[in-house]
């Protein structure tokens, strides 16, 4: 579980946790919160993006924010195993919240008290920024910031960037499958 399911750069397994590690929690309270916010705005994001795009999205995301992890740690030296999905999570919010900033959000245990997506994602900005630099070590925020910062790039230009034009990569991935040579010796 350590080697592939933590993220390290101080580790001998280097690509394959940075996704593994997005499927794996500390404890029961830290998956339902997790899983939580996760149900909180994938309905909204999945109804914009769709299925597949979606979790192409959130995949990226967990690889993405563990490498923002990564060089972070490797920068100020601070070495350390994370896990957990709340980077990609943090994509997903980040997603939301800049396709619908202007959508009123509250906390769970304070729903009197609500607040604009958009001025929800500046806060997190903040306190994950602050975090990173003051070296907070309760959250990985250097996760949290990359996958915000993945969420805010990918609904404003990446969609358009990537998943519009995945098409010539998709036909040149099936003429590479339909045209390999068939195992076992045979022809075709």
């Amino acid at each position: 579980m350590i080697r592939y399911f933590t993220s390290n750069p101080a580790s001998k397994v280097l690509c394959s946790p940075m996704l593994l590690s997005t499927f794996s929690h500390f404890s029961l309270f830290h998956m339902a919160a997790n899983m939580y916010v996760l149900w909180s705005f994938s309905s909204s994001i999945v109804n914009i993006l769709g299925q597949e795009q979606f979790m192409a999205m959130y995949l990226s995301a967990g690889v993405i924010s563990s490498f923002v992890s990564y060089v972070c740690k490797v920068a100020t030296g601070r070495y350390g195993p994370s896990l957990g999905a709340s980077g990609a999570i943090m994509t997903v919010l980040a997603a939301v919240c800049t396709k619908i900033p202007e959508g009123r959000l509250a906390i769970i245990f304070l729903p009197m008290f609500t607040f604009t997506a958009g001025n929800a994602l500046k806060a997190i900005i903040a306190m994950d920024t602050a975090g990173m630099i003051l070296g907070w070590k309760f959250f990985d925020h250097a996760a949290h910031l990359g996958g915000a910062l993945f969420g805010i790039w990918y609904i404003t230009y990446g969609h358009e960037l990537i998943w519009k034009n995945r098409e010539p990569l998709v036909k040149i991935w099936h003429e590479m499958r339909t045209n390999s040579p068939k195992k076992g010796g045979g022809s075709k």
